[in-house]
Parts: C-alpha cells; structure tokens; sequence
C-alpha cells in the first residue's frame, strides 16, 4: 500500500500507518487541549504542557486500536488465516487478512476479541483512576493522570461502538455469526449487511435532526462498509468453486524486452489489451502495463525499451488456484492480471476483466 508507511512488526505482522492517520492525529490531538475537564486538557498551562499531554492522549487510544486489531489478527492466526498487515486509517484501525474463517464460531471469536480487549482497556483505565488517583489530591491535582481517565472512557466508547450490529464494525460480523448457523453464509451476510445498512439510515436521520453532521458521516461509513461487505462475500463464493484454468485466456500474446515503447502503444491499440507478459528467448522477464507506459512522456517513448519499464516482480498464480483467491489477490495488490504459471512455464493470463466477466455470467 504505497499512501501507508510500515512502523515496524508485531507478532510477526506489518504494522503500517495510513496517510489518513497522520492527517486525524494532530485533529485529535487539538479535540482533547480544548476540551474542558474531564475530558479534555482545556484550561491547563503552560500551553505547551496542554499539547503534549493531548497529543499523548492521542497516540495512546490509537496504540489501544492497535491493540484491539492485534486482538482478531492473534485469534485469525491460531485458525489458521494469515495475517498481511495492521494499518492505522482515519476511522481505526484494519487487519488486512487472507480470509476471514467461514465457521461461525470462530468469525464470532475473533469478531468479538476486538471490542474485548478495548473494554478490558477502559476498565482498567477507570479502576486504576478512580480506585488510585482520584481519591488522591496530589494526583488528582495532575493533569498528566487525567489522560489515564481519557483513554478508559475513549475505549468503553471504542468498544461499545464496534459492538453495533452492522458492518464493517466487529458486530455486523458477530451478527453474521449469528445468522450462518441457521443459514448459508451468502444469505447471513445479506441478512447482516441489510440490519447494518437500516442501522445507518436511522443515525443520519438522527444525526440531521439533532444537527450533529458527525452521525451522517459515521453513517455513510457504516452504509458503504455494509455494501462492500455483500458484494465481496457474494463474489467470493460465487468463485470459489472455479478453477483458473476454467476462465483464463490460454493464447498468451506477449511482447519482446526489447520492443521500444512508441510500438508498444501501437500494440496494444491494435490487440486492445492493457498489459502483456514480456518474453525474450523464449524466458519470462516481467510484465508491461499501459500504466507503466503512462510513466514515459511521448518524446522519450521511441528511445526507450520495454525492458526499461517492465515489472520484473512478476506476481503469478497455478491453473488449479481458485478463482477466488485470484480475485482476493488482485484486489489487495490492486493490479488488472496475474500470469498463470505451471512448472516455471508460462500458459495463461487471468485478468480482473475475466474475473468480472465470469461473475456476471454465473450471477445470471
């Protein structure tokens, strides 16, 4: 993910933070210096002590999303789901996993020890002020334990939030649980996305009529993460039972390493395909793309070779895969085709237009 920056690895997992979180967490960190007790640092001086203590404020709740995220990825990886990163966004944090378990019992483990980790999180936070440094003056007295107070209230909310029957919160996915041991999977998550989407329509009525513009953008986040959740669960299994080598296009047609990119684009006016495997005596060197071309001005394109532009790192699949991990493949790398080879030989090509093409005909 090229807009996110790794910070490190937990568990073994990529840690990353989104441009987005670098954007929310000075606006954070500004809501918690101008809030007034007990919720904020308003009031404390010298500035500069308000700020730092808010801005810590800030990256410790985001440290406990971390956590509540490390909390599914750690279940995920006990049933056997490989986990390919954590990443900090501008609404919490994302486990970007392999797939989610279709047991109902464990998607509703792991659903559910997300917002368990946040509540343990506030309680503890609540006990330890209140029991320890409320009911002593001199810490009472000192803004820095107040952040304790802030961050138990931030995850109880944190927790209960996620605990909202609609996705892409933690209980959409505790709903669907719930719905699959009576149902197929297909028409629990319908059903599931269906409650999450009504869910979101009543907050932005609510939110217009009390004039609080938070809750209708809450609520489009909750309606568009429900829709996205139906269409990806829908096209999964629609295609887990199709192989590769079923729908991929077996007549490979490739360019050579040392065509020169002006006769490339003419190439693919002419054979109306927007990416080409790149063959030269008869090796795989790389994949070229149209935007690979689009990197080239238009003076530079007679002089420069594809073996100049091409993507070596050639990502690659077997013609017994199924189509379903192909398209979860193309989705996270976010790239149009994936090259089918079998014993290091090169014979086919599947692109997001076939996967495409091949939902639509067997949704008909």
């Amino acid at each position: 993910m090229k807009s996110a920056l790794k910070i490190g690895s937990v568990l073994g997992i990529p840690i990353r933070l989104h441009i987005t979180f670098l954007l929310i967490l000075p606006i954070f960190a500004y809501i918690f210096a101008i809030n007034p007790y007990p919720y904020g640092f308003q009031g404390v001086e010298p500035p500069a002590t308000k700020y730092a203590l808010s801005t810590l404020t800030a990256i410790l709740l985001f440290a406990s999303i971390l956590l509540h995220e490390l909390a599914h990825s750690y279940l995920a990886m006990r049933y056997g789901v490989n986990i390919e990163s954590i990443t900090l966004f501008l609404f919490g944090g994302v486990s970007s996993m392999e797939e989610m378990p279709r047991d109902p019992g464990q998607e509703a483990k792991m659903a559910f020890a997300g917002p368990l980790t946040s509540l343990i999180i506030g309680a503890v936070c609540l006990f330890i002020y209140g029991n320890i440094i409320a009911p002593n003056p001199s810490f009472s007295e000192n803004p820095v334990f107040l952040t304790i107070w802030i961050l138990g209230v931030m995850n109880i909310v944190l927790g209960i939030f996620n605990l909202l029957p609609a996705f892409p919160m933690d209980g959409g996915r505790l709903l669907r649980a719930f719905y699959a041991r009576r149902m197929s999977y297909v028409k629990a998550t319908q059903s599931a996305a269906a409650v999450g989407k009504f869910f979101a329509i009543l907050m932005a009525i609510f939110g217009i009529l009390v004039g609080n513009l938070w809750f209708p953008l809450i609520a489009l986040f909750i309606y568009v993460g429900a829709s996205e959740e139906e269409r990806s669960t829908q096209a999964s299994v629609t295609l887990e039972n199709v192989l590769v080598k079923d729908i991929m296009t077996k007549d490979v047609v490739s360019v050579p390493s040392s065509m020169n990119v002006e006769d490339l684009v003419h190439f693919m006016f002419e054979k109306k395909h927007m990416g080409y495997p790149v063959i030269e005596g008869g090796d795989l060197k790389g994949v070229v793309t149209f935007t690979d071309i689009q990197r080239v001005s238009t003076l530079d394109r007679p002089v420069t070779r594809v073996s100049d532009i091409m993507t070596r790192d050639v990502i690659s699949i077997t013609s017994d895969a199924r189509a379903s991990d192909v398209l979860k493949l193309v989705a996270s790398k976010n790239i149009g085709r994936v090259l089918v080879i079998d014993n290091g030989s090169l014979v086919g090509v599947l692109s997001r237009t076939d996967l495409v093409r091949t939902l639509r005909l067997r949704s008909e």
